[in-house]
């Protein structure tokens, strides 16, 4: 702990965002320039507690105190070695994770909290640009081979880790890119696809053999792959999205929100897209059906594409702005999250039921029927229950409609179907405590085993069927435990 009053001496400073004129024009990172010497003036507000509950807010269990003080010090190598530590991927979950170290951290109980996620950042682009973070190559290779499935966060720490423990690893992407959902789900203002790019060739150099445009179970049967490799580890998230099931859903001009997100992804990287097929906000009436951040992922790409208005739904009421007293320090707060996007321009509506979609004699969606809905507490500490209120019925004009409600499990036909690995209650694959399915040599790890969940969550679960699956192949213990 370099300062002991920095937490009371430096008030919490974050980037400021470029601005909303500016920033709609293009699709480039959202936040301005923060000067390293503001940033290791953040650093000496962590308090290095003896009980460090950031280290329970966050999944990965990352070493925040040390890498703190290392990065308020200006000692970039020890911080960027420390934060490797626990994390493959940090300048991705320093750019999109939501910051649950935050809501956890001690300082937050009275004051603003210490700027955890934007240390990261730092302290990993430091360590680029520095020359620090190189390809670790295995000194010995160990002559098993390991077939790992889908390469998003937790396919790419899982391959990573793998590599490094001197298996000879390949990883399958069945898009013309790697990066799963960090490529094609998250629209480059939040995360430019430079950053990918450039830990993939890091992890080239360590050996890691990536094959791209693969769908393992359609174009290359899991017979071939189950033949060639020891190993298996499934890493292909949950892709199945929660559908809207109501009058009009065939309607053109409804969309799932990650076709119209990937879509754009692409153009954004130079890839034409077939006229036929294009889902474009561009002078439309915009309804987003989703409040989450993939919701909101929706509104900032609409923004940008020049739609006529936007409009969010979400079914739930709206949090309070302070946080809730059923989620108390150190938990994650139940409370209002206001997004960059949504600061772009648009309207957002609370307790909304979708009731159907209106179309016009040309096939296409031209509005939606809602009715606003009341929620009343259940006796004894239940879930709440939801009615519709009499007479609120509204309609909302609408050119295109954009779905983002979530994903319910993983992909079965194929893959999973082929492989003929169990699935849990909630369509998940089955797996037990080291991370193996019901068919031996083969691992889950990700969305595809727990359900959709966070970045780095995906990055945790891969690191840790990494360890399972380098402990079956030695037939003892992991040289990653």
């Amino acid at each position: 702990m370099g300062n002991i009053k920095g937490f009371m001496e430096v008030e919490r400073e974050t980037p400021r965002p470029r601005p909303v004129g500016e920033r709609v024009q293009d699709w480039k990172e959202l936040y301005q320039a923060f000067p390293v010497e503001k940033l290791r003036d953040q650093a000496s507000r962590c308090m290095d507690c003896g009980i460090p509950f950031c280290h329970n807010g966050c999944t990965l269990h990352n070493l925040i105190p040390s890498w703190n003080d290392w990065a308020y010090r200006g000692r970039w190598e020890e911080a960027v070695n420390t934060l490797h530590r626990t994390n493959n991927f940090p300048e991705f979950t320093g750019r999109v994770c939501p910051a649950l170290c935050e809501a956890a951290c001690v300082v937050g109980i009275n004051r603003e909290p210490v700027t955890i996620r934007e240390i990261e950042r730092t302290v990993t682009e430091e360590g680029f640009a520095r020359g620090l973070i190189k390809p670790l190559p295995p000194t010995e290779r160990t002559g098993k081979t390991v077939a790992v499935i889908g390469s998003g966060p937790a396919g790419l720490a899982a391959a990573q880790q793998l590599t490094r423990a001197g298996h000879a690893v390949t990883l399958f992407e069945k898009n013309e890119r790697a990066g799963g959902l960090l490529r094609f789900g998250i629209p480059d203002f939040k995360l430019e696809k430079s950053v990918i790019d450039r830990r993939l060739e890091q992890m080239i150099a360590e050996g890691l053999t990536i094959r791209t445009g693969v769908h393992v179970g359609v174009d290359l049967p899991v017979e071939a792959l189950r033949a060639d490799f020891e190993a298996i580890l499934l890493t292909g998230g949950a892709e199945q999205p929660r559908d809207l099931p109501i009058a009009g859903r065939g309607l053109a001009g409804v969309h799932f929100a990650m076709d119209f997100l990937a879509q754009q992804n692409r153009r954004v990287h130079g890839t034409p897209i077939p006229a036929a097929q294009e889902i474009l906000a561009e002078g439309r009436r915009v309804v987003v059906i989703g409040g989450g951040d993939t919701g909101a992922d929706c509104v900032g790409t609409s923004i940008r594409q020049r739609a006529t208005s936007v409009t969010q739904l979400e079914l739930l009421p709206r949090p309070p702005k302070d946080r809730a007293p059923e989620t108390p320090w150190p938990m994650w707060p139940n409370v209002l999250r206001t997004s960059t996007s949504h600061l772009e321009g648009c309207e957002r509506l609370w307790s909304i039921q979708t009731r159907a979609f209106d179309g016009g004699p040309d096939g296409r969606v031209r509005g939606v029927q809602c009715v606003k809905l009341h929620w009343a507490e259940q006796e004894g500490g239940g879930r709440p229950s939801m009615r519709e209120i009499a007479g609120s019925e509204f309609f909302l004009e609408a050119e295109l409609v954009l779905l983002a409600m979530g994903f319910l499990h993983p992909v079965r036909s194929g893959l999973l179907e082929g492989l003929g690995v169990a699935l849990d209650a909630r369509g998940n694959v089955l797996v037990n405590a080291n991370f193996m399915t019901s068919q031996p040599g083969i691992f889950a790890a990700g969305d595809m085993a727990t359900g959709q969940s966070l970045v780095l969550k995906a990055i945790d679960g891969g690191r840790r069927a990494a360890v399972a699956v380098d402990g079956w192949l030695r037939g003892g213990e992991s040289v990653l435990a």
